[in-house]
């Protein structure tokens, strides 16, 4: 009886080892994926692909950033997703599959590699190739309705291939892979939708790396067996890599000296499609897909930069970590010295009436609605009503 009590004694801790194995293999993932994506993007301003200017742009602030954060985190992200997944696979070859996927050994590296290399690939194209005069599906297809191939068409079209591979290769039954498929390539292209101020497209993904975790880790269920842990530790570890390489090189991307131009969030976008395709049970990924469409039908209709900077809780994440907006100097008349709009010249009190004499030039709307924004900015508020 003694030696059957010690034989059964180390049973119990071993039922926590795939858990273990699961948190150490997310730790590992989220590290090289960083320092592999920051290494890359060292690499590539030292040595830029066809010369600096190349990758060159101007953006909001009409400051020159480099495109080439991109492909730095879709260098970083892939790399560290297939040599994770090379290093555990020979541990054990456990499939990392959901409730409503059949048990099954593959390869869980390749869906979000093809994801990302053909995300950057067709980013690429458009970064270099493109001319910018047309914008949006309504654009594109616009165009080519009128015999006109974009490059944005010739993304498209390579954005939703990409998709399709990427889900072949992650299978299940035809309903799974369309649904994949849409995932995939919709969330590529609704991603760079996002790139327009500094940051903003790495928090959005941020925080869809978040719910994809949480998701997965709710349908996982309790952890009643062996494989339970890991089970609930799957999304963590499909989201890691391209998580970790992009939180890599936010700071980069706030302190404006680069941005993911469609190159990195076009694979940023695929590479969190196919992790949500791989970890996400159907309803989950159904609905996941009807919020992407919906959001894209609606970006043709709505600017998500007005609706952001309208909303408070939105406009504080938004402008978290980013360099101030620069004040509006209006132009004034010989004589007088030009200065930051304030609160009385603008609303037309008394310090409007004392520089009367120096009749300044009347600020336009964007400017008026410019100074509006700062004035409700949190942090300011106690400054602007003192000046009245």
């Amino acid at each position: 009886m003694k030696g059957v009590a010690r034989l059964s004694l180390p049973a119990r801790p071993g039922l926590r080892l795939p858990r273990r194995a699961a948190a150490s293999l997310v730790t590992a993932r989220t590290a090289l994926a960083a320092g592999a994506a920051f290494g890359a993007y060292a690499a590539l301003r030292r040595f830029p692909p066809a010369g600096e200017d190349t990758w060159a742009r101007t953006n909001h602030r009409g400051e020159t950033v480099t495109l080439l954060e991109g492909p730095a985190l879709t260098a970083g992200a892939v790399a560290a997703q297939v040599i994770t997944a090379a290093v555990a696979a020979p541990r054990g070859r456990r499939p990392m599959a959901v409730q409503d996927y059949p048990e099954r050994v593959r390869p869980v590296a390749s869906p979000l590699a093809v994801a990302g290399l053909g995300g950057v690939a067709f980013g690429v194209l458009d970064d270099l190739r493109g001319s910018g005069k047309r914008r949006g599906l309504r654009g594109h297809l616009g165009a080519l309705a009128h015999g006109e191939v974009t490059t944005g068409t010739i993304k498209l079209a390579g954005l939703a291939a990409t998709g399709l591979g990427a889900s072949l290769l992650e299978g299940g039954e035809p309903a799974d892979v369309a649904v994949n498929a849409g995932l995939i390539a919709g969330g590529a292209n609704l991603l760079n939708l996002f790139d327009l101020r500094p940051g903003r497209a790495i928090k959005v993904a941020a925080l869809v790396a978040g719910m994809i975790a949480g998701g997965s880790a709710l349908a996982g269920g309790p952890a009643a067996s062996p494989a339970a842990g890991s089970r609930r530790l799957a999304g963590l570890q499909a989201v890691a890599a391209p998580a970790g390489a992009a939180l890599a090189l936010l700071p980069e991307d706030l302190r404006e000296r680069a941005m993911l131009g469609d190159s990195g969030a076009n694979a940023l976008g695929a590479m969190l499609g196919a992790a949500a395709a791989q970890t996400l049970p159907r309803r989950a990924r159904l609905g996941l897909l009807t919020g992407i469409v919906a959001l894209t039908v609606a970006s043709e209709k709505v600017s998500f930069t007005r609706v952001i900077e309208a909303t408070p809780p939105l406009r504080w994440l938004d402008m978290l970590g980013r360099r101030p907006a620069p004040l509006a100097t209006p132009v004034v008349a010989s004589g007088a010295l030009a200065g930051p709009v304030s609160v009385g010249t603008a609303g037309g009190g008394p310090a409007s009436a004392a520089a009367s004499t120096a009749e300044p030039t009347a600020p336009s709307r964007t400017e008026r609605l410019a100074w509006w924004i700062r004035r409700r900015r949190p942090g300011r508020h106690r400054r602007t009503r003192a000046l009245l």
